[in-house]
């Protein structure tokens, strides 16, 4: 079978089935089989996982997961890639299930009950830059069974999710991420891996979920909460900016209290605080 990384054998399949890509999904299909080994590699996947994969296009990644995997659900949006992948890039694999749907609106955690008895999944994925967040912190929120996230993003993005307080790219979904996981930046990739080519860098990711967060936090919402506040008015104090959020209702002296226990200067913004400290002013403000 034609090994899809070539980027020759992409183009043969795109042309057999007259296949637009379609901006709206945010498609790039990889075309290097040294970043294809790589991600395999570092999502560490065996003949005993069950892999999740976001998005398998034409089934490039798929058929690599196929080969290292017991099992390998493949979610993708795109109605006319599904016969490319039933008819053609995946007919040989009798360890694989497309599944035509939005991975925002299916339910993980039924599926991950029906197709592997509730034990935990790897997540394999080349995201497209626009839904990242939603999809990641969708999957960790639910509380599916994750042993681990390996995911393509835009390098800006892979950046943003591993950098700490008093980085221009720390915000909420650094702490998000760091929460629920550690991350770590297995590999760069430049734009001349893709088809089409991107106009911006990208890099693959693994976020290893902890076993129990890193901090105690009473109430996780609440904390969510405020991180939200503080990087939606990040200029602003961060007692102003949990004044001004319509998700909290505190008013200013309760936070000022709390930043005096903490030892904190009033005029302290939030994106010096980090993972501890919010997770302190949740204890202190719940």
């Amino acid at each position: 079978m034609a090994t899809l990384g070539i980027p020759k054998n992409t183009i043969e399949i795109l042309q057999k089935y007259n296949f637009m890509f379609q901006k709206k999904f945010g498609q790039n299909f990889l075309i290097d089989t040294h970043v294809l080994d790589k991600i395999i590699s570092a999502a560490g996947i065996t003949s005993d996982d069950m892999v999740l994969e976001v998005g398998p296009g034409i089934g490039t990644m798929t058929q690599y997961l196929c080969e290292s995997a017991r099992k390998v659900i493949a979610v993708e949006i795109d109605k006319n890639l599904i016969p490319i992948l039933e008819n053609d890039t995946l007919k040989e694999y009798d360890n694989v299930r497309v599944i035509n749907e939005d991975i925002l609106k299916l339910d993980i955690n039924k599926l991950v009950n029906e197709e592997n008895d509730g034990k935990t999944i790897k997540v394999v994925a080349n995201l497209p830059y626009y839904i990242t967040t939603p999809i990641v912190m969708g999957l960790f929120e639910s509380h599916v069974p994750i042993e681990s996230i390996t995911i393509m993003v835009q390098k800006e993005v892979a950046d943003r999710m591993q950098c700490g307080p008093g980085t221009k790219d720390y915000g909420a979904l650094s702490l998000a991420v760091q929460y629920y996981a550690k991350p770590e930046i297995v590999a760069n990739v430049p734009p001349n891996c893709f088809m089409p080519r991107p106009n911006v860098g990208s890099a693959v990711i693994k976020l290893t979920r902890h076993e129990k967060p890193p901090v105690e936090v009473k109430d996780e919402t609440l904390m969510f909460k405020l991180v939200r506040a503080a990087f939606n008015q990040r200029r602003k104090t961060l007692q102003n900016s949990v004044n001004n959020s319509p998700e909290l209702h505190l008013n200013k002296e309760q936070v000022v209290e709390a930043l005096d226990k903490m030892g904190l200067s009033q005029t302290i913004r939030g994106e010096a605080l980090s993972l501890e400290q919010f997770a302190e002013l949740a204890n202190l403000l719940s």
